[in-house]
């Protein structure tokens, strides 16, 4: 029998693949600590459900835990190229802070906007599909999985959808601190160097919407003040933006190529959703239970806690496994099979749970029903066009993103 010890978070084949890691630590050791960093593993769902409810031990601000070794770097090329310094919003705040930020975006992505959202969802899906149907072959992540919900969240904030790739860039950027444990020099200048074009850019849109308000989400957050309050200054506004130009492409472009790959390797999936489109909704939320977008997000201990066996000590970094929790057979029977008729997939926390629940939980949940539903109208027999690369994914701590995904199909 294997032991943690056989494993390493670090290693790009377990983090691509870290089911065994999961059912190992689930059996042996649900709290961890990892050798390499010192952070604690936390992989039960009830484990996670009550670190993410206890603000007052396991806090969101882990600015203070640093960013990897290079992280002077990112912060001198940001402030001497005229950028701001991260400063902690919305995911990295606690309450009441939180609450202010969150009051923003909640008024945004609500269950009527998603409604009203729903058709132009669905012409986004069409074009795209457009695009390359008559070929019967597609790069599936760069034609599909990544523009969908890129184009979406580029419109809600007001951003031009035509530069969804350049948008991608730099959320490709900003979110290189989930690679920090392994990124080199090279790689964290150039990610600094990225975000500072996307700051600037996104300061002087900022300065337009303050002068002349749009019907956009980058509007609302320069005008969000009460008569009592302060406007959010400049760093605010950047770092919330961050949020949401890596929430709004990463999670969703890797759900939707979760369920793509699904359902090539069950393609009795397909026939059978093309034929009950009420399986897509079950279909949607057991591909988020079973390989979930966010595998880890941080807290930091604010005191020692012992939790089971193990002695989390005061300002730790804690590492909250969505991805182990979903596979945990204490909630979920049989956690490693793909089961569209599983009752309680719907319970996963891939978008969270508590104050910190995604906001674009619903958008993304949408967007993936959209596409799944469009796509097994259109396509069928849907294929791997080429191998996937081994790994499948891309290095990462806290995500899944895919490498190279190219698929075949016969056009319906």
């Amino acid at each position: 029998m294997k032991s943690p010890e056989d494993f390493s978070m670090l290693d790009p084949k377990v983090s691509s693949e870290p089911w065994d890691l999961y059912q190992v630590l689930h059996e042996q050791c649900p709290v961890y600590q990892m050798p390499e960093t010192g952070a604690f593993v936390v992989t039960r769902y009830e484990d996670l459900r009550a670190v993410l409810k206890n603000h007052e031990a396991f806090s969101s601000d882990v600015g203070s835990l640093g960013g990897g070794q290079f992280a002077g770097i990112h912060r001198e090329i940001l402030e001497n190229g005229g950028g701001w310094p991260h400063v902690s919003t919305l995911q990295r705040t606690d309450p009441p802070i939180h609450d202010r930020y969150r009051k923003l975006l909640d008024r945004v992505f609500t269950i009527s906007r998603v409604r009203e959202l729903t058709s132009h969802i669905d012409q986004v899906v069409d074009l795209l599909i457009d695009r390359f149907v008559d070929r019967g072959e597609c790069e599936f992540n760069d034609e599909f999985a990544m523009p969908m919900p890129g184009i979406i969240i580029a419109e809600q904030l007001g951003l031009d959808a035509g530069k969804v790739e350049i948008f991608k860039k730099w959320a490709d950027a900003m979110l290189g601190a989930a690679r920090a444990a392994v990124a080199t020099e090279d790689e964290v200048r150039a990610n600094a160097e990225m975000e500072l074009e996307a700051q600037l850019f996104l300061a002087d849109i900022f300065e337009k919407r303050r002068k002349q308000p749009s019907d956009d989400l980058m509007s609302a957050l320069v005008h969000s003040h009460g008569e009592d309050e302060e406007p959010l200054t400049m760093a605010e506004l950047q770092n919330v933006m961050h949020q949401l130009i890596t929430g709004g492409f990463e999670t969703t472009q890797t759900a939707i190529n979760h369920g793509m790959w699904t359902l090539i390797r069950h393609p009795e999936l397909q026939n059978k959703l093309r034929e009950d489109e009420s399986l897509i909704k079950p279909f949607v939320d057991e591909v988020l239970r079973w390989e979930s977008p966010v595998q880890f997000l941080a807290r930091r201990a604010v005191q020692d806690v012992k939790m089971g066996d193990t002695l989390i000590t005061k300002d730790s970094m804690v590492l909250v496994g969505y991805g182990a929790a979903n596979r945990d057979k204490e909630k979920f029977e049989c956690p490693h099979q793909f089961d569209i008729d599983r009752r309680n997939a719907g319970a996963n926390l891939a978008f969270g749970s508590g104050k910190h629940f995604c906001p674009g939980a619903l958008l993304a949940k949408q967007e993936m029903m959209s596409s799944f539903k469009l796509l097994l109208d259109r396509l069928e027999d849907v294929k791997l066009a080429k191998p996937l690369p081994e790994p499948v994914h891309r290095f990462s701590l806290f995500f899944m993103p895919m490498h190279d995904f190219y698929i075949s199909f016969k056009k319906r």
